[in-house]
């Protein structure tokens, strides 16, 4: 199925972004996480990457054009060949539909954010803002999420919020202008829902389409809405098609472990994922039935990997960067890379994000995105609402040489030491890691310990 290459915005004042050059060319294949194109905006200057596998095909926007945000710039399809079923300027103008209506005031226009290529909608949480309050362009305007996060938007300008065009709990399409900012103090605020605000025009399909040539007309995809859960509905392949994952916002995910609720009963169901804050009353809603003749899953298994390793690499690695390299880093910095470096080797793929957690004694988890991918001495913080794949207990600075706990939400990895060695040990859950990969990755993980230049080469 082809994927639109849109636009992303950068932030709320945000209305193009010029593209300095693409990266890759027409018919070239890709991967995800390959950079597409350079974009540019007021801001930043930031590489654009692939959220899907395929070719890249549908380029219709050069080096040097500034493109409104949300607009389709390219397609990636399955093969090289491929001509989109529709055209991606086409799709692009229809994400960022202009308010109409005499009715709305004058004003700057708010637009729905895209936090990632891959997100086509943002569903809206909260307004801070009501219709008439003035505004400063840094002011929190609402509350947007997403299936990675939840976000604060800025106003983005100095004024008077004039109009909402959507209201909380709608999904909004990235780029949709959400309201409007004006400078003086409107008489009378617009305040209405997505589903009652004007489109642009469309013009009605024939009740039988005749193609204008002997040419096959190309198929258009179309969104099947979500159904509504009930008992006539047969179980959906959800985790199949999610690679096994279920797919919810960090927030929903939170809300789900805190309440205990098991989201899989919505895969079950049918309902469609990403799953929401909003999923969870259809959660709620569900009734608490057995399978009927089954008996019960049984108890997940905690199992439990440990080993030792000299702590010389390690100590002498830190010790030649920063001799060496000026560069001073934490050796915790360097186990997150390696444990998201060995989790990816063991789940034998290079795409997804991966989000390790870093536990300390007395401390606040904190939680980084792809650290492998980053630089040694700096990894990047993720959500602190996102599920992690791994936890990394770090006991090296306190007098514990060996623990073994149970695992919860996630594996965990402590890291102790014991005189001149690192004590290893892996927590994990049966139903969390086969295992054969938790013994791969917990090898892996040795092994770069003990040898960290054969991590960077």
């Amino acid at each position: 199925m082809p994927h639109d290459v849109i636009m992303p915005a950068l932030g709320m004042a945000q209305d193009t972004g010029r593209i300095v050059a693409w990266l890759k060319q027409p018919g070239d294949p890709v991967r995800i996480g390959d950079a597409l194109m350079e974009v540019e905006t007021d801001k930043a200057t930031m590489e654009v990457e692939a959220q899907a596998d395929g070719f890249l095909t549908g380029i219709t926007a050069r080096a040097g054009e500034d493109v409104p945000v949300g607009k389709a710039v390219a397609t990636i399809s399955e093969s090289a060949g491929d001509i989109p079923a529709a055209s991606p300027a086409a799709a692009g103008q229809a994400r960022n539909p202009a308010p109409s209506g005499s009715e709305l005031p004058e004003g700057k226009s708010v637009i729905m954010p895209a936090l990632g290529m891959a997100q086509d909608t943002g569903l809206i949480v909260a307004w801070r803002k009501a219709p008439g309050d003035r505004v400063a362009a840094g002011d929190v305007l609402l509350e947007v999420e997403t299936d990675k996060s939840v976000m604060e938007v800025e106003a983005g300008h100095d004024g008077f919020v004039a109009a909402i065009l959507a209201q909380a709990k709608e999904a909004v399409p990235v780029g949709s202008v959400i309201a409007i900012i004006s400078d003086a103090s409107p008489e009378n605020p617009v305040s209405r829902s997505l589903a009652s605000t004007p489109g642009p025009a469309e013009k009605p399909a024939p009740e039988t389409p005749v193609p204008a040539s002997d040419a096959p007309p190309q198929p258009v995809a179309s969104v099947a809405p979500r159904p509504a859960p009930g008992p006539s509905l047969s179980p959906a392949p959800g985790l199949a098609a999610s690679g096994g994952r279920i797919l919810a916002s960090p927030k929903a995910r939170r809300l789900a472990r805190e309440q205990g609720l098991d989201l899989s009963r919505l895969v079950e169901h049918g309902v469609a994922q990403p799953f929401h804050v909003a999923d969870l009353e259809t959660l709620r809603a569900l009734a608490p039935v057995a399978p009927a003749g089954k008996p019960e899953a049984p108890a997940a298994v905690a199992l439990h990997i440990s080993a030792r390793v000299s702590t010389s690499g390690c100590d002498e690695f830190v010790r030649w960067f920063a001799e060496d390299g000026k560069i001073e880093m934490e050796p915790a910095a360097l186990w997150l890379s390696f444990a998201a470096a060995a989790l990816r080797a063991t789940r034998n793929t290079q795409s997804g994000p991966l989000v390790i957690g870093l536990d300390r004694p007395g401390s606040d988890r904190a939680q980084y995105a792809d650290p492998d991918r980053t630089r040694l001495s700096h990894p990047r913080e993720a959500d602190p609402d996102a599920s992690a794949d791994l936890i990394l207990r770090d006991l090296s600075g306190s007098l514990l040489t060996a623990v073994r706990l149970t695992a919860g939400e996630s594996p965990v990895l402590t890291i102790s030491r014991d005189d001149s060695a690192y004590v290893l040990g892996l927590d994990f859950m049966a139903t969390q890691l086969a295992e054969k990969d938790a013994i791969l990755f917990v090898t892996d993980f040795a092994g770069r310990l003990q040898q960290p230049l054969r991590h960077i080469l």
